[in-house]
């Protein structure tokens, strides 16, 4: 579905436009009574303080106090009406965001790093969302131009004319100042969310790049990003700059030639002292609205600008397209490639039978990652076809076809929560224990502060279960990954809270606490890229006898070059540069393949 920058503007501002109308209604109104306020100053002079009259003084000064109280009232009641418009509309427009990124077909997040999207999802949205508070404060600026513009036709039709047609040109003169700021505020949106994206995708690999010494190069990395952002920001504030100084001198001009006029008409007798009052105080008060026009007009420009972002990710193409079938029931689990091209892959064919365990082995790692990408349907073949149970991929719904194959990365991040929420996260029943479960009959019990922390982290939620199997299937599946014994190494075990991204654990350990969480969901057909670079070979040879004890019956890819968990497996497939495929037991393939015992044995 395409969308454009408009698009998203006027489903803004149409979403909210209850609350967006009550706050340009009461917003006009506080300007009405602003443009009231110097008119009856004006009425004042001629009735009260001109004739001396006290007791039509005192009238009209109580007139005064109810007019004050009515615009200091609509002030702030608009006010409210229009940010909970902006905050409401900005908040669906982060949802939006959020579900066009986990839509199960893809596509947003090419080309973009994830700290870019979350630049759109956040500052982007917000901007956009403030164009209700910018619409409501144009509509009240437009009111009280127009109400001081009849207010100075009652006391010269000159002056109210001026107002009336000069308000059309000085409008569009403000339009065009606006176009500069309007491209500028993008390209700089564009590159701090770039440098954001950089940041973020270093801070991630931090551990790493201290590894191997490469923080200068990240450094002069980052420093050119956040120059190149600097300088759109410079450039973003010099149109602002000129943006605000061409409007504020558009208006003192048009202010200046009102009271340029009135006082003439003074001079000439043809207004009284109270009308030049009057007169005096509307031009004044018509700075007011003529200011908020210029803020409201950049807030536009820069509201499209963000807008024009935001449209750019909902609107991004879909990394795979068709397919709507479910897969049959029940997934009997066999996976079959046919002349699969993608990527790094060239002509690649070889079967899983149902229940099997089975190896693959690649010399290139790229080709490792096309396989992934092609079983997850992540992406489609570029010819060639995949199949689940005889059926092929392009034809199953991206969504239904992920509860029937489950692709664990090789990278797969954890989340800030209790080791037991990240393992349960994924199960195909989550557990009642896991604070993730919907049930809302669980019975919760919260441990205060004050109790003895032995087993539990202060604070946490102990959620108690009935269903033993539901129980079992969690202790397998972090008992195949070694997961348990990341539990008895954490102060509190598995209601340990982990910090963003897992960084609280070791490599290692955040290997296990994943591979347990792909274990736990329990799929009919489970795909694994190498789930044991970062353990100690006594303890990869455990996690391999784990897998294959509870994988069996279900169909499991490991897509590695370990020989302890090849050894496990009941076949391994050798894909040699994507051409000529050979297959057999690990031993088997050792013994008999140059190319595959270089591979998995240096």
């Amino acid at each position: 579905m395409s969308i454009n920058g408009r698009d998203v503007l006027r489903r803004a501002i149409t979403g909210q436009w209850k609350q967006s109308a009550a706050g340009a209604l009461l917003a006009a109104g506080h300007q009405t009574g602003e443009a009231l306020v110097p008119v009856l100053v004006g009425v004042v002079i001629d009735e009260a303080i001109s004739p001396g009259d006290g007791g039509a003084l005192l009238l009209w000064i109580a007139v005064l106090a109810v007019v004050f109280a009515g615009l200091s009232s609509s002030y702030r009641f608009s006010f409210r009406a229009a940010e909970r418009a902006s905050e409401q509309a900005a908040h669906r427009l982060r949802l939006e965001l959020t579900e066009r990124v986990l839509e199960p077909r893809g596509g947003a997040e090419t080309g973009r790093l994830p700290g870019e999207l979350v630049t759109v999802a956040t500052s982007d949205a917000k901007r956009v969302g403030a164009v209700n508070v910018a619409m409501a404060a144009a509509v009240a600026a437009l009111a009280g131009l127009l109400a001081g513009g009849v207010a100075l036709l009652r006391v010269s039709v000159p002056l109210g004319l001026l107002v009336l047609l000069g308000i059309p040109p000085l409008l569009m003169l403000a339009h065009l100042l606006g176009k500069p700021l309007e491209r500028r505020s993008g390209a700089e949106q564009e590159r701090a969310a770039r440098a954001s994206g950089v940041a973020a995708d270093l801070i991630a690999g931090l551990r790493v790049l201290k590894g191997i010494g490469a923080e200068r190069a990240a450094v002069e990395r980052y420093r050119l990003t956040s120059r190149d952002a600097l300088a759109a920001t410079l450039r973003a504030a010099r149109a602002q700059a000129w943006h605000d100084g061409g409007m504020l001198v558009l208006t003192g001009v048009f202010i200046a030639v009102v009271a340029l006029l009135g006082g003439r008409l003074a001079a000439q007798g043809d207004i009284s002292v109270g009308q030049l009052v009057a007169a005096v105080g509307l031009a004044q008060f018509l700075l007011t609205p003529l200011s908020i026009l210029a803020w409201a007009n950049g807030e536009f420009a820069q509201g499209r600008a963000s807008a024009a972002r935001i449209a750019s990710v909902l609107s991004s193409p879909p990394a795979v397209t068709g397919g709507s079938d479910a897969p049959s029931r029940p997934v009997r689990g066999a996976i079959a490639l046919r002349e699969v091209s993608y990527g790094a892959l060239r002509g690649v064919s070889f079967e899983a039978a149902p229940g099997e365990l089975l190896g693959v082995v690649t010399r290139d790692a790229a080709a490792a990652h096309a396989l992934l990408r092609v079983l997850g349907r992540a992406a489609d073949p570029d010819s060639g076809v995949v199949e689940l149970d005889g059926v092929p991929l392009t034809r199953l719904e991206p969504a239904e076809l992920r509860r029937a194959i489950v692709v664990a990365d090789h990278d797969a991040d954890l989340f800030e929560g209790t080791l037991l929420d990240n393992i349960t996260a994924a199960a195909s029943k989550p557990p009642e224990w896991s604070s993730l479960s919907p049930d809302p009959t669980v019975f919760e019990v919260t441990v205060p502060e004050t109790a003895a922390p032995e087993t539990t982290a202060p604070g946490a939620t102990v959620l108690e279960t009935s269903d033993p199997e539901t129980l079992a299937g969690v202790g397998r599946a972090m008992a195949a990954a070694a997961a348990d014994e990341v539990a008895a190494a954490l102060p509190y075990g598995e209601l340990t809270p982990l910090t963003e991204r897992g960084l609280s654990l070791s490599g290692g350990q955040r290997q296990r606490v994943a591979l347990a969480r792909a274990l736990a969901a329990d799929p009919p057909v489970l795909v694994l890229h190498d789930p044991t670079t970062a353990v100690d070979a006594a303890t990869e040879a455990r996690i391999a006898e784990g897998i294959r004890a509870v994988r069996e019956g279900r169909t499991t890819i490991m897509v590695v070059t370990s020989p302890a968990l090849l050894a496990a497996a009941d076949r391994v497939v050798f894909v040699d540069g994507g051409g000529p495929l050979a297959h057999g037991t690990h031993a088997e393939l050792v013994h008999d393949h140059d190319a595959y015992r270089a591979t998995v044995l240096t």
